[in-house]
C-alpha cells in the first residue's frame, strides 16, 4: 500500500482522493483497464451512498468534518475481484446502436445504465477517435472501468457504425448494473422501514457512536436463485406482456453460465417456448454474426457451442419443449451447426506457421423453410477464400440436415437425446412459426 494512501487512513476509511490512488495502484496489472477517478469523476455516485467499482459495491460515509470517505478494505476486496477477470479482446459483444432503444420496466431503472450511457455519448460526441481528440485527458469509465480503452467499432457497408465490448466486459458490467439495483432496493427498503420505527422527534439518530453519519446501509446485494424450471412451457408472447416480468427475471441467476445475473428471456422464435433467463453475455454467444431472413455467417464462438460446452448448450436449446419434441434445433441453430459439424471436412485449409488452419469465413443460406422440409435446401459456403471466394462446400436438404443431428446428438449428448422424441407432442401448436429475424429492439434474444 503507497504511503499516500496510509496518510489519509482515519478508523480503516480513506478520502475519495486516496481511494482513487489506491484503486489505480491495486489494478495496474488487471486485464481490465481501470480509469483513474473512479471515486471523484461522474459517474460515481459518493454523494448518494455508494460507488461501483466493477460488480462490487463500496459504501460512502460523511465524517463530521464534511469530507467523503470510504472503507479501505472494500476498495481492495473490490479491486482484488476485478483482477482476478480474464478478458479475451477478440470475443466482441455488440452493444450497440440498435434500432430500437432498451425497454426497461419505470419501476425497475437503475443510474448506472451503461448501455445507454455509452450509446448517448458516442452519438452525441461522434466517432470514437473524435471524442478522443476532443477530450484528451478524460478519464471515462463506468464503475471504474476505462471502457474507450477497449471500445471497437466496426463498419458495415461504408456507412454503419456498430460497437463492440469484451465480453467479459460485458459480463462486468451487468454484474454492476444488477448489484447497484439491488443495493438501492435494499437501501429504499431499509429507509422506509426505519421512517416507520423511529419517533419523528429524534431526527439526529442516524449518527454513530463517532459523529459519523451513515448515508445509507451497508447491507449485503440481494442473493440470486438459480433457475428451476419455473417459466417450462410458457409463452414468449404472452410472458413478456405481463407485468413485472422483468423484475422476476432479475431474481434468477443466468441459466447458461451461473454466474452473471439474468437479464433477458431467452427463447425459441421458431416455437414461441420460453427457455430461461439468462444473461445478455450468453444471448449473445449463441447468435451468428449476420442473420437475414435465410441466411447466416457462422461465427468462430460456434466452436464453444458445439464442441467446448456442447451438452450444456444443447440442453438450454432443448429446454423449448417443440425442438425437443422434434429432436432438432431452430433452423438458424441447425444452419450453424451443418457448416461447423456436418461439413467441416470440405472446408478448404491453407498453411500456416504452425500447421494447417481452415480458411474464410462460412456463411449457410437456404431456401424455404422447416415448415416445409421437402423443398428445404441448406447451401454452405466459404468466404473470402484465397483460393476462390465464395466457395459453395455443400448442398444439403433439411432432412438429411435433420437426420444427421439426431444421430450426432446421440453420439456426443445422450442424455439430451434421451429426453427428447415424438412421443413428447402434448401441448405443442398445431401450426409450427416459420423462422423471422428479429432486427428491431436490442438485436438480443434471437433466438
Amino acid at each position: 500500500m503507497s504511503e499516500r494512501v496510509m496518510a489519509g487512513r482515519t478508523d480503516g476509511l480513506i478520502t475519495l482522493g486516496a481511494a482513487d490512488a489506491l484503486w489505480v495502484d491495486l489494478t495496474a496489472d488487471s486485464a481490465v483497464p481501470t480509469a483513474s477517478g473512479a471515486f471523484t469523476r461522474s459517474p460515481a455516485h459518493a454523494r448518494v451512498g455508494y460507488v461501483l467499482l466493477g460488480g462490487h459495491v463500496v459504501t460512502t460515509v460523511r465524517a463530521s468534518g464534511g469530507q467523503w470517505s470510504v472503507p479501505e478494505v472494500e476498495v481492495r476486496r473490490a479491486a482484488a475481484e476485478l483482477n482476478a477477470v480474464g478478458m479475451d479482446r477478440q470475443d466482441l459483444v455488440r452493444i450497440g446502436p440498435f434500432r430500437g432503444a432498451p425497454r426497461q420496466e419505470r419501476s425497475e431503472g437503475t443510474p448506472l445504465r451503461w448501455r445507454q450511457r455509452i450509446t448517448r455519448e458516442l452519438q452525441e460526441l461522434g466517432s470514437p477517435e473524435r471524442a478522443a481528440r476532443r477530450e484528451v485527458g478524460r478519464p471515462h469509465h463506468l464503475a471504474g472501468i476505462d471502457w474507450r480503452q477497449i471500445l471497437v467499432e466496426q463498419t458495415r457497408n461504408g456507412t454503419q457504425r456498430t460497437w463492440w465490448l469484451p465480453r467479459a466486459v460485458v459480463r462486468l458490467l451487468d454484474a454492476a448494473e444488477h448489484t447497484e439495483t439491488q443495493w438501492v432496493q435494499v437501501a429504499r427498503t431499509r429507509r422506509a422501514s426505519a421512517a416507520v420505527t423511529e419517533p419523528p422527534s429524534h431526527p439526529r439518530q442516524a449518527k454513530d457512536a463517532d459523529g459519523r453519519k451513515t448515508t445509507s446501509p451497508e447491507g449485503p446485494t440481494a442473493s440470486l436463485r438459480p433457475y428451476n424450471k419455473e417459466l417450462e412451457g410458457q409463452l414468449y408472447s404472452v410472458l413478456s406482456r405481463k407485468a413485472g416480468t422483468s423484475r422476476r427475471v432479475a431474481g434468477w441467476v443466468c441459466a447458461v453460465c451461473r454466474t452473471a445475473p439474468a437479464t433477458v428471456l431467452d427463447h425459441c422464435h421458431e416455437h414461441g417456448y420460453v427457455r430461461a433467463p439468462v444473461c445478455r453475455s450468453c444471448n449473445t454467444l449463441e447468435r451468428p454474426d449476420h442473420l437475414y431472413s435465410n441466411d447466416i455467417r457462422v461465427a468462430n464462438r460456434y466452436t464453444r457451442l458445439f464442441h467446448t460446452d456442447t451438452e450444456h448448450w444443447l440442453r438450454h436449446w432443448h429446454r423449448c419443449p417443440g425442438c425437443r419434441a422434434r429432436t432438432t434445433l431452430p433452423l438458424p441453430h441447425l444452419a450453424a451447426w451443418t457448416a461447423h459439424i456436418a461439413c467441416r471436412s470440405l472446408r478448404p485449409t491453407h498453411r500456416a506457421p504452425r500447421g494447417r488452419k481452415p480458411c474464410g469465413v462460412l456463411r449457410v443460406s437456404w431456401t424455404g423453410s422447416q415448415n416445409a422440409p421437402r423443398s428445404c435446401l441448406l447451401t454452405v459456403i466459404v468466404d473470402f477464400c484465397p483460393s476462390g471466394e465464395h466457395r459453395v462446400l455443400a448442398r444439403v436438404p433439411y432432412r438429411e440436415v435433420a437426420e444427421r443431428f439426431r444421430v450426432w446428438l446421440a453420439e456426443t449428448a445422450p442424455a439430451v437425446a434421451a429426453a427428447a422424441g415424438p412421443d413428447r407432442l402434448d401441448g405443442l401448436p398445431a401450426q409450427f412459426r416459420p423462422v423471422i429475424a428479429d432486427t428491431s429492439g436490442e438485436g438480443q434474444a434471437l433466438f
